[in-house]
């Protein structure tokens, strides 16, 4: 007697406002009509499915908008005339309003995630819009918009993930980190091209990205029409510990703000130094994608690392030595700038990722990691946007790029200590 196997699709309640799908396989035994689900692996994967590249579509839009800019400064500057502590002030605003909107993340308990998340896409797009009008004036409020957008998406989805895919957590989280590395490379590579290529010339360059936005917005539009303002829970938890009187949850704030000061002064700044030494605008974007994609790797390969350590001091402390001793290399032998933008892509991409793990490590239940997640990114940001507006107003002061690389190396080799101190195995509350 012969078996047949088919393969039946099945709908089944929406998981994460997304609806969800069941594959079942039916057996045409005589007599037998029964769907049998298949194997757990097969069912775990399809019901992750949608929503995981929704969410891996809303992490590579995160970054493009802010990374892009720092590439166009010079043809910004040919256009509007504005000087190199304005165009830092414009590199720096973002991340100023990263770290003044990420406590608009608490509107995602009143409204719903999905629905939050939505509005903060809708304002990323008109932000970007409008910063590509052209004027000083539309520059800095399109960026303060679309800094708001991102800093409530920041916020937003480690609690997606947590919600979501808490039994896969962290390679959840692995990949999210991945693709917003590879967005903000594929971006940075991209930046200069679109400008020579596209009419509008800048305009354009930074324009173009509000149209992944967009998109991203309404494929998470049924979700956030599914799933209605979040109520009350009638589960009773522990209130969770402040981190604002640990001098743990300083560190790790710190190590935060000090990585993504640096991240965001590369990406930035560094362009303009190359061309100021020598490369083209093509070759300096290479090179700050090189960079992007060398701290791709190894935050693909951290988590393995992080895995097998038990405590992350010697880690934290020896990636910000590298990328101190890189920086300095930048300013005695700027003829080796590839071979030290390599070495600043590995200690960059090691700070990253420990940045990231430390708001969980650190803390001793998913309440308490929320509420160091909140003040390790509006005051990690707040601290980060000093970086680009002094990098600029020092090269202004001074008529030369090794007085900012000088600060630079020595805020890196501060984080050495607080890196060491953070690394330690224990948690604020």
């Amino acid at each position: 007697m012969r078996t047949v196997v088919v393969l039946i699709v099945k709908h089944q309640p929406s998981f994460a406002g997304f609806p969800n799908f069941q594959l079942f396989r039916r057996s045409s035994h005589p007599g037998s009509d029964i769907d049998v689900p298949m194997n757990k692996h097969s069912s775990i994967s399809y019901s992750h499915a949608v929503p995981m590249m929704a969410l891996v579509l809303l992490a590579a839009n995160l970054r493009p908008p802010l990374t892009t800019v720092g590439l166009l400064i010079e043809p910004i500057r040919e256009t509007t005339d504005i000087s190199l502590t304005t165009a830092g002030l414009l590199n720096s605003l973002p991340l100023l309003a990263l770290g003044l909107f990420a406590p608009l993340g608490h509107f995602g308990r009143r409204f719903g995630l999905e629905r939050t998340l939505v509005a903060a896409l809708l304002i990323l797009t008109a932000g970007i819009l409008l910063r590509s009008q052209g004027s000083v004036a539309a520059l800095f409020l399109g960026s303060a918009c679309l800094a708001a957008g991102i800093a409530v998406g920041n916020v937003l989805v480690p609690g997606i993930i947590k919600r979501d895919f808490a039994d896969r957590a962290k390679g959840v989280t692995t990949i999210y980190a991945v693709t917003l590395g590879l967005s903000a490379a594929i971006a940075s590579g991209l930046a200069v091209p679109f400008a020579q290529w596209l009419p509008g010339g800048w305009q354009a360059s930074l324009g173009i990205w509000a149209i992944p936005v967009a998109i991203t917005a309404v494929v998470w539009l049924p979700a956030a029409l599914r799933t209605g303002p979040n109520g009350s829970s009638s589960h009773h938890h522990a209130a969770p510990v402040s981190p604002w009187r640990s001098s743990l949850a300083w560190l790790v704030t710190i190590f935060m703000g000090m990585q993504s000061l640096f991240f965001y002064v590369a990406v930035g700044w560094f362009p303009t130094v190359f061309q100021n030494r020598g490369y083209s605008a093509e070759e300096s974007g290479l090179i700050i994608v090189m960079f992007q994609l060398v701290a791709l790797v190894v935050t693909m390969i951290m988590p393995l690392i992080l895995k097998r350590a038990h405590d992350q001091s010697a880690i934290a402390a020896g990636a910000a030595l590298l990328v101190t001793m890189s920086v300095l290399g930048l300013v005695f032998f700027p003829a080796a700038t590839y071979l030290w933008m390599v070495m600043i892509g590995i200690g960059g991409g090691a700070m990253m990722i420990l940045a990231l793990a430390f708001i969980s490590l650190r803390a001793s239940n998913h309440h308490d990691a929320a509420s160091l997640s909140i003040m390790s990114q509006s005051v990690g940001y707040l601290l980060a946007a000093g970086g680009p507006v002094c990098f600029g107003l020092l090269h202004d002061l001074t008529g030369d790029w090794n007085a900012p690389l000088w600060v630079l190396a020595i805020l890196t080799a501060i984080s050495i200590f607080v890196g060491f101190g953070a690394g330690r195995n224990r948690t604020y509350s």
